[in-house]
């Protein structure tokens, strides 16, 4: 019986890139379409947010035993997200693998790097569809993409070049405060820097040069910890790197100039979803060429062995210093979007709380892979959003199934694996004699 049902879900395993997104189109097209009339069917009232875990949290009986309130609401989630996730996802994926893998197959044999842009611009309207049905589910997945790039920059210094770094707080505070200061003193009118001095219109065209400018900041106070930290070995960075997020913190809740324990807000809203996504995919694009060049190679062969790189002529702390100034740059950049994103800073989002979220998501996705911090950026996100409503208990919940994933996953869940696009548009290998209706 398990064979067989094994059998009738091969089609899983071979329904490409493609296929997926094509599923997720139709998912999304749905939920527009029917989601609204068909939750207040259900008796839920709203489009679920996120898949329903909102509700399900959101008034949770905590006495013996642990119940929830209303389980018409609970039964009503459930059916939502079979009619429009489950079912959809099982119909369409088996009606089309054969197509979608014979449309990736031309496409792919057409040119590869067309079949990429595709891919992603697909994945862009997926994304783009679902988030327009709810302005939370907008920011989330902006936030959520701003945590993709926070923790891929990390990854290079923790997993790719084997030190432990506790300053990406830090960066990314450094990257948020100054991008904010250039654009508010360019484009907006402000008690802190007085009357604009150039046309809004014009601030879309220099948001770039602000987070560039934020993450080049970032990237120069890195020299802060890289100088005395790459003389050393052992955990001194750890200890430095704590040392400076913490000196950092500081320093801005006492510069009154740009608000001090306060915070600065009115930041222009510039940190659009087409804006977040295009960075992100630029980051994913540069961070993962820069772990499979040359000097990515030689990163891994210092983190493996420092005296044998060392040997064979990598100049070791030339590297490090490299890689450990590439990834405070684009924490900074990330910095950058999330204070545009919020529109209000301030000293304290970039503490020990921020260090903890960052550190989880690089731990939980997996060391020494892209793909792997892609996933646990978007896992932590998305399951700390799901259990908001459970306030404290959120906090007990998420360390446990770290610890579960430290005790049987120690390097994370897709450590080591490399992010090739140009794999995962490929089309899948259908064998002779499955079942299709295609």
């Amino acid at each position: 019986m398990a064979s067989k049902l094994t059998n009738k879900a091969a089609f899983f395993k071979q329904t490409p890139a493609l296929g997926w997104l094509l599923t997720g189109l139709v998912i999304a097209g749905l939920e527009m379409a029917v989601g609204k009339p068909l939750a207040r069917f259900l008796g839920i009232g709203k489009i679920p947010a996120l898949f329903g875990f909102l509700i399900i949290f959101k008034k949770p009986s905590l006495q013996f035993p642990f119940i929830f309130n209303d389980l018409g609401i609970i039964a009503g989630v459930i059916v939502y997200d079979i009619l429009i996730y489950l079912l959809p996802l099982v119909l369409v994926t088996w009606l089309t693998y054969r197509l979608t893998n014979r449309v990736a197959g031309v496409l792919y044999r057409k040119s590869a790097l067309l079949s990429v842009l595709l891919h992603i611009l697909l994945l862009y309207l997926v994304l783009r569809l679902w988030t327009d049905i709810s302005t939370y589910r907008e920011l989330v997945t902006r936030l959520t993409m701003i945590a993709v790039i926070v923790t891929l920059s990390l990854n290079v210094i923790n997993g790719y070049m084997g030190e432990f770094s506790t300053s990406h707080p830090g960066f990314m505070a450094v990257g948020a405060y100054v991008s904010s200061v250039f654009t508010m003193a360019l484009f907006t009118q402000s008690d802190y820097f007085g009357p604009a001095r150039l046309p809004a219109s014009l601030a879309p065209v220099f948001f770039p040069i602000a987070l560039i400018l934020g993450g080049a900041v970032a990237a120069f106070s890195a020299l802060a910890v890289a100088i005395p930290s790459f003389r050393t070995r052992g955990d001194y960075l750890a200890i430095i790197s704590l040392a400076y997020m913490f000196i950092v913190k500081s320093l801005f809740e006492n510069l009154e100039v740009v608000g001090g324990p306060r915070g600065l807000g009115g930041q222009p809203d510039l940190a659009s979803f087409p804006v977040i996504f295009v960075w992100m995919a630029l980051g994913i694009w540069i961070i993962n060429n820069f772990v499979r060049s040359t000097l990515g190679k030689a990163l891994n062969a210092v983190r493996d062995d420092e005296l044998a790189a060392d040997a064979m002529t990598v100049n070791t702390r030339k590297t490090k210093m490299t890689a450990f100034l590439f990834g405070a740059f684009w924490a900074g950049l990330a910095g950058g979007l999330l204070a545009h994103v919020l529109r209000y800073i301030n000293p304290g989002s970039f503490g020990l709380q921020k260090l903890a979220e960052v550190l989880a998501m690089v731990y939980f996705g997996g060391l020494n892979s892209v793909l792997g911090s892609i996933v646990g950026a978007v896992s932590i996100n998305l399951l700390g959003e799901a259990l908001r409503p459970l306030e404290l208990y959120k906090w007990i919940v998420i360390p446990v199934i770290l610890i579960l994933v430290m005790i049987y996953r120690p390097t994370g869940l897709i450590a080591f694996r490399e992010f090739d696009l140009v794999e995962i548009v490929k089309p899948k290998e259908i064998k002779e004699g499955d079942d299709a209706t295609a």
